[in-house]
């Protein structure tokens, strides 16, 4: 088992010297979070909190995503980073690949690149993308990612996209593994057939087992026995050792993790000495005991 550490919607100050210090406690990874815009006025309604309130999103320090990846790489030597996640289409995928390809060439390929589609249709509308079709787009998106990384000459004529024969250099000297996030049915088959691995934005445990089986059985249907594919998820019971079994035994790779309820209203006041504590400490008692 492999254990990432989360914390999103903080004082953008406080990332390099938490990634440091997950660094050294032993995790393997650390999430980013990756936001956009906060548009004034909008009736969308976020999927993964109970009542879909966005609310907690308003005057939030977020970094653009990859420039934060950048920034938390330079400070590091080991820690991977999973975008948690890329809104990806859109973005203009020509521009992804480049960015994806630098840092993971830069990092040693310590990136895991997390994608996602995004849900607000607010994303697409400001920065130019027809929000109609947005899942067949995001299917063209890492195609094309998953060509121009290789540095090798790529091309692509898509629905959306065309891509005339070009490379870009340097590439990935290792594949960039996409982690697909999302809780609906065409997201999993996305991850298996797409993919490299599935991310899970948190839920109750009974959502999560039933994610779980039903990944599990589009796998089988897609004739995936991939040894090295991925299933990050949010779980109570990556705070016990027994729990992490049980994880485990569900197939599991990677634990996501954090000590705070990040949905709150208004600033982060908890200290980043606390934060450092609370990381450390479960370190001490999970991961080095796993």
């Amino acid at each position: 088992m492999r254990f990432s550490y989360a914390e999103a919607m903080t004082q953008a100050g406080y990332y390099a010297p938490l990634a440091q210090a997950a660094e050294a406690a032993g995790y393997t990874s650390m999430t980013v979070a990756d936001s956009l815009i906060y548009p004034k006025d909008s009736d969308s309604k976020y999927p993964y909190t109970d009542t879909g309130d966005r609310e907690f999103l308003d005057g939030k320090e977020f970094i653009e995503t990859m420039i934060l990846c950048a920034h938390l790489f330079a400070v590091t030597t080991t820690l991977r980073l999973t975008p948690f996640v890329l809104k990806l289409p859109v973005r203009p995928p020509v521009l992804v690949a480049k960015q994806a390809s630098s840092l993971a060439f830069l990092s040693g390929n310590r990136l895991g690149l997390g994608v996602g589609i995004s849900p607000w249709p607010e994303d697409f509308a400001n920065l130019g993308v027809d929000w109609a079709r947005r899942g067949k787009r995001m299917d063209e998106c890492m195609d094309i990612l998953r060509g121009l990384t290789t540095g090798e000459f790529f091309s692509y004529d898509g629905e959306f996209y065309e891509v005339d024969e070009l490379k870009q250099c340097p590439g990935a000297t290792e594949r960039i593994p996409l982690l697909v996030g999302g809780h609906v049915d065409a997201a999993l088959r996305r991850a298996v057939r797409k993919g490299d691995g599935w991310m899970h934005a948190g839920g109750d445990g009974e959502e999560l087992d039933r994610l779980l089986v039903r990944l599990a059985e589009i796998r089988e249907e897609e004739g995936d026995t991939r040894d090295d594919f991925e299933v990050h998820v949010i779980s109570y019971d990556a705070y016990t050792l027994d729990g992490v079994k049980r994880l485990e035994d569900k197939g599991v790779t990677d634990c996501i993790v954090g000590f705070r309820v990040p949905y709150i209203k208004g600033p982060d006041t908890e200290p980043l000495e606390t934060k450092i504590k609370h990381l450390e400490q479960y370190a001490e008692n999970i991961i080095a005991r796993a």
